[in-house]
């Protein structure tokens, strides 16, 4: 089916389209052998609050993008590689239903559908691509991701101290290699994550710890999805700030 779609003209009319959409601030997409297998809106956990964006997937990569104008323009374009990919589904709990873990060695994250087919079928379509293009390649799956960052909303305190207060002086920072919401003191030394930046990041003291030691794999945390064990905040119980989880501590 996909061979079938590769060199068709929908397909390639479809995939302008989105290039379109991104407009001149956007990759270009078309390549041979690409094709476009589906698109929708889905909710994505950002730092600050859940926020609407618009997914692309095609058979080799998975794209997304700020929605400004429906169907018509979109901003902030990711590129996703997919034999990165590994997905696993994440429990209802609240406001947040049909989730599931979209997990790279470079950054790794949290989307919702708005029903459970919806969920299931976005799912399938992608451990499917992923499937493929493994098989293809010969490749083994990607067995290290990127922590997912534990949502602003969550940490009232320092989640490794348990005692420092975030406050608008006493800022929320992000450990990368184990997400959590952590205080400025907790957080001070920076190590090299050669899989998420060419530069030595920000990581929480009790991570530098194991890693400066070699014990890498126990600091992978224990919680890929340990925001989801803990208590939820309501989709709206979060400040309107900025959401860019890429640009801040």
């Amino acid at each position: 089916m996909v061979d079938r779609l590769a060199n068709s003209e929908a397909n390639t009319r479809r995939i302008s389209i989105v290039e379109n959409c991104f407009g001149a601030a956007g990759q270009p997409l078309t390549i041979p052998g690409r094709v476009l297998i589906g698109e929708g809106v889905l909710t994505k956990l950002c730092r600050k609050k859940p926020k609407a964006r618009q997914f692309f997937l095609f058979n080799d990569i998975l794209v997304y993008g700020n929605i400004v104008i429906q169907k018509k323009k979109y901003n902030k374009q990711h590129i996703i590689p997919l034999e990165n990919v590994t997905i696993d589904s994440i429990q209802d709990e609240g406001e947040l239903r049909n989730g599931w873990l979209i997990k790279t060695p470079t950054k790794s994250f949290a989307v919702y559908a708005a029903t459970a087919t919806e969920k299931s079928e976005w799912m399938n379509h992608i451990n499917k691509c992923v499937s493929d293009l493994l098989s293809k390649s010969g490749k083994t799956p990607s067995n290290e991701h990127a922590a997912v960052w534990v949502p602003d909303s969550e940490a009232t305190v320092c989640m490794r101290c348990q005692k420092a207060k975030f406050t608008p002086v006493n800022r929320r920072h992000h450990c990368r290699k184990c997400g959590f919401v952590v205080c400025g003191p907790c957080s001070e030394k920076r190590f090299l994550l050669p899989s998420q930046s060419s530069k030595p990041v920000r990581i929480c003291d009790f991570c530098y710890d194991l890693l400066s030691t070699g014990e890498m794999t126990a600091c992978q945390s224990t919680r890929s999805d340990s925001y989801s064990q803990s208590p939820k905040s309501s989709l709206n119980d979060v400040s309107d700030d900025d959401d860019d989880e890429d640009s801040s501590d």
